[in-house]
């Protein structure tokens, strides 16, 4: 594992406590208006992490995890990065992107860590600053 690739697993970790404990704060008060345990343990954690990564990325490129381990998220296309790279790319690597690397484990790090199998299909890199 390439030591970029470590950082941004570390910077996930950090980003997934965050979306957990600000879940667990919307939960809450969802338990009270809606009763399906699909909508508790399904839709609300995916809901609230994709809302506050699109959040992050679009206003700074950056997540409070990648801050904390000094990455940033850039865009091979032009200066800043567009909605739907980073709806592609957060769409991309909860669904796909696993069974990339299922297939091909030496071919899933690109760019020495930079640019996974998500990164490549929503054309963005991850730099070290």
């Amino acid at each position: 594992m390439q030591p970029i690739t470590k950082k941004r697993t570390k910077a996930f970790l950090i980003d997934l406590a965050i979306s957990t404990a600000v879940t667990a704060g919307v939960e809450y008060f969802l338990r009270k208006k809606v009763k399906s345990e699909a909508v508790h343990v399904l839709l609300t954690p995916t809901i609230v992490m994709w809302t506050l990564e699109y959040g992050q990325l679009r206003r700074t490129g950056q997540t409070i995890g990648y801050k904390k381990m000094g990455l940033e998220l850039e865009s091979t296309e032009g200066p800043e990065l567009t909605a739907g790279q980073i709806m592609k790319r957060i769409g991309y690597r909860d669904t796909v992107s696993f069974f990339d690397y299922l297939k091909n484990r030496e071919k899933f790090e690109g760019q020495g860590g930079a640019a996974l199998s998500h990164d490549r299909f929503s054309n963005t890199v991850v730099k070290e600053l």
